[in-house]
């Protein structure tokens, strides 16, 4: 397996460390030296966040990476002028082996679409969106203290984050996306949104939607919770006849919305086990630090302590659902009368910041989309 070499795009892969990583002794908020990249940071190297003077939580900012299924054509276009931004999209084109910025700005939309396209579309987009807002407001690059990431996502919070490089790492999430492809390819599934109930039992459907399956004579049917959104906002996914079970049955299992998702499989389940190796694989290749801010894991919400555990998390992320309601009570859990951060949402679409107002109304009034088309400062 070839991986890219290191450093084409080294700015954008420091960036976070540059801006926030300020000594409590500098004069003039001069970066500290580039950490060794050698090896990885040893499990109890402080981190950049330890090295800052304390902020108070309202002078603080979180940055959200959105995930597959926010693209959209024409994204990226309000970008190319900011920092590193057309570096990015020329460093994707080498390393993904197509002109990925000519598919984002003009499509064909079905092509966009595509797993393998999307992916790195989104991760690309989300990281060039970051350079505009280093470019409108630094300050909120400068005091971040944490970020999250939506399955794709979550790759490029640990750009952001100083623990991966932004070559490696979408190299990782090419080789992830074809993966995920060719595993979707193997039966037919995909993914349905639900809205439910109060009194909605999603465990109970989905053992419902499996008997479904057995009785048509499908082995081993799948069906399971694939993302916790918000308080009754879950994505079910597995095999084709089980979704349409609970489409059928959605009254008599107390959803009050369902809407099936154009996506090619049914991602974060155990149908996504072929696609674990080759992922595996090529982040044992990698170098991977441990993230100088707190990112938060999909797989339990946690954050990431070094770089075995990002390692694990990664590849464990795609057979199990996406928690992230989990993720934005563990980031915004603070106590009463405590302030909240500013939040970011940096990439294609306002998906995370609807999530968002459902799970923290409080949380919600300090957030701000990035926007990834129009030209003018906001």
């Amino acid at each position: 397996m070839r991986l890219p070499s290191r450093g084409k795009v080294g700015p954008l892969c420091t960036l976070c460390r540059r801006l926030s990583s300020k000594h409590p002794g500098s004069q003039d908020g001069s970066p500290p030296a580039p950490a060794p990249t050698s090896g990885p940071l040893p499990e109890n190297e402080p981190t950049a966040e330890d090295k800052i003077p304390k902020r108070a939580p309202s002078e603080c900012s979180v940055i959200l990476f959105p995930g597959q299924g926010s693209q959209f054509v024409g994204m990226g276009r309000g970008l190319l002028k900011y920092g590193n931004a057309k570096e990015m999209f020329s460093a994707a084109e080498k390393i993904l082996g197509y002109d990925l910025l000519s598919l984002c700005l003009n499509g064909p939309e079905e092509e966009l679409m595509k797993t393998v396209h999307c992916q790195p579309a989104v991760f690309v987009t989300s990281l060039a969106a970051v350079e505009r807002l280093n470019h409108v407001n630094p300050e909120a690059i400068e005091a971040c203290v944490a970020a999250a990431g939506f399955s794709v996502g979550e790759f490029a919070a640990l750009v952001f984050s100083g623990a991966i490089g932004f070559a490696e790492a979408l190299y990782a999430v090419k080789v992830r996306a074809e993966a995920m492809q060719k595993a979707s390819e193997l039966v037919p599934s995909g993914m349905l949104s639900v809205m439910g109930r109060p009194q909605a039992k999603y465990k109970y459907a989905c053992l419902q939607a499996k008997e479904h399956c057995k009785s048509l004579g499908v082995q081993e049917p799948v069906c399971s919770v694939a993302n916790y959104l918000f308080p009754d906002g879950r994505v079910m996914a597995g095999h084709q006849q089980a979704l349409e079970f609970l489409q059928q049955h959605s009254r008599r299992l107390h959803f009050a919305r369902t809407k099936a998702l154009p996506v090619s499989g049914a991602f974060h389940t155990e149908l996504m086990q072929s696609a674990q190796e080759p992922l595996r694989e090529v982040l044992r290749q990698i170098e991977i630090r441990r993230p100088e801010i707190n990112v938060y894991s999909n797989v339990d919400g946690k954050r990431y302590m070094h770089e075995g555990h990002v390692r694990k998390q990664l590849a464990k992320q795609l057979v199990s659902p996406v928690k992230w309601e989990q993720t934005l009570h563990e980031i915004y859990e603070r106590t009463q009368g405590q302030g909240f951060p500013h939040t970011y949402e940096v990439g294609p679409g306002k998906q995370l910041g609807a999530t968002l107002q459902k799970c923290n109304m409080k949380a919600f009034k300090a957030y701000t989309h990035v926007d990834v088309t129009a030209y003018e400062d906001q």
